[in-house]
């Protein structure tokens, strides 16, 4: 079964209370989020039918909402919403998105009166694989944007590099940012290593500060260099942190191969995270 049609088949969505299916659930076309993108979102990962890390996620969710100026349900109304769709989807293993837009309003970019809307989907998680490649695409994120660092759903820019990744074979799309410092990928942060030292982009190259990312820092030795993006084809390995890919090894760099995947560092990387989900689901 393809990734939309068990979406479709087996998820549940939270829709402003109700939970729904997926075909059932709707929102105004003048929804904000949907018009140019008004909105915030958080991906988390149900592992033994439980959300993992979702204390995080949801205070992440709060600094995405903050930074754009957008009105929150408070924390125990979220995870009621979680919950109750977790609940009624009954996936083990799944992908769960909480996203909130800034509601309807007019057309246009000034924001409208409106409540925000709330929406929580539950679907199948994408088998992705144990590895990936990764190709460096000629846009740079801006770290000085005004939504630098936050989840927001304008996901356009990620679109068109994913999609310019696949077109050379890779999984994967690496941004540099302005300055040319190493930045992030589409949806995960890169971490390298290098004369047997773990080293990742500060928050202040642009990428997104993310969950997985501070769970590696938090409890492997990693440093927070600033790294020019050269420094990813010649790392001696290197490995992608997100929600859904854990710590995932890159073998390829614009085709041509990294070390021998996964290297001893990305190894132990890998076996602290998985150390970590089977013991603790909200670290």
């Amino acid at each position: 079964m393809r990734p939309l049609q068990a979406s479709l088949s087996t998820g549940r969505v939270w829709v402003d209370g109700e939970v729904v299916a997926p075909a059932d659930a709707v929102v105004s076309a003048f929804d904000h989020g949907v018009t140019v993108g008004n909105g915030v979102f958080e991906t988390l990962r149900l592992y033994r039918g439980v959300p993992f890390a979702l204390r995080r996620h949801l205070e992440r969710l709060a600094r995405s909402a903050e930074g754009l100026g957008l009105a929150l349900p408070d924390r125990a109304a979220l995870e009621g919403a979680v919950a109750e769709v977790v609940a009624a989807a009954r996936l083990a293993d799944a992908r769960l998105r909480v996203t909130v837009t800034g509601g309807p309003a007019p057309l246009g970019s000034g924001r409208g009166s409106a409540a925000p809307t709330v929406i929580v989907a539950v679907a199948p998680l994408e088998p992705l694989g144990s590895t990936a490649t990764v190709a460096v695409v000629p846009w740079t994120r801006n770290q000085r944007s005004a939504v630098a660092g936050l989840k927001t759903t304008s996901y356009a820019e990620n679109v068109v590099a994913l999609a310019y990744a696949r077109e050379r074979g890779a999984s994967e799309a690496i941004f540099a940012n302005t300055g040319g410092a190493l930045c992030e990928g589409t949806g995960s942060n890169v971490v390298l290593g290098i004369d047997g030292r773990l080293l990742t982009p500060p928050l202040s190259s642009g990428c997104l500060a993310g969950v997985t990312r501070a769970l590696v820092l938090e409890r492997c030795d990693v440093a927070e260099v600033e790294l020019p993006l050269a420094a990813l084809a010649q790392a001696d390995e290197a490995f992608l942190t997100s929600t859904t890919r854990e710590v995932q090894p890159i073998t390829a760099v614009d085709r041509r191969p990294l070390g021998g995947a996964p290297g001893p560092l990305t190894s132990t990387a890998m076996a602290v995270f998985a150390d970590l989900v089977a013991s603790d689901l909200d670290p």
